[in-house]
């Protein structure tokens, strides 16, 4: 991916309607989608009655991160989320980053799945940090990957 589709795929992200409604930031995206780390602002929309991060924001912008990289991983494949879980582990009190990266292991995993059933539904976890680098939260992810039209019978 040129640096030019990277700034393309940058912009599309930031402006995807609900990100842009949370004002959400990228602050990394590699070529390969591999690594994405995204700033989700602490901000009037986003505040809870105690004044800290409502969780509801920070599970709608780690839903689509690992199906997302892996749609990359696997062109030619639909991946979508199929379950997530959030451990809300220490209150938000300040912008979060939202750090996620595909283990190199899992590849060929996957795609030992997927050509022998066309199919993986592989689970990743992934994390929101504050600023200072303290853990908020963790984030369990299972993404189904199935060939392009699936509809489960």
């Amino acid at each position: 991916m040129s640096d030019v589709e990277l700034g393309g795929a940058i912009k599309r992200l930031e402006n995807f309607e609900p990100f842009k409604m949370m004002q959400v930031q990228i602050l990394e995206l590699t070529p390969d989608w591999k690594s994405i780390k995204l700033l989700l602002p602490l901000s009037e929309a986003s505040t809870n009655h105690q004044g800290t991060m409502f969780g509801g924001f920070m599970a709608s912008l780690a839903d689509p991160v690992a199906a997302l990289s892996c749609g990359k991983q696997f062109p030619g494949y639909a991946a979508w989320t199929r379950k997530l879980t959030v451990d809300f582990l220490r209150a938000g009190t300040g912008d979060l980053e939202l750090h996620f990266k595909f283990p190199d292991e899992q590849l060929p995993i996957i795609k030992q799945e997927l050509e022998e059933s066309n199919r993986s539904t592989p689970s990743f976890t992934y994390a929101y940090f504050l600023k200072d680098g303290t853990l908020c939260a963790e984030v369990s992810c299972t993404v189904a990957i199935r060939p392009q039209g699936y509809m489960k019978r």
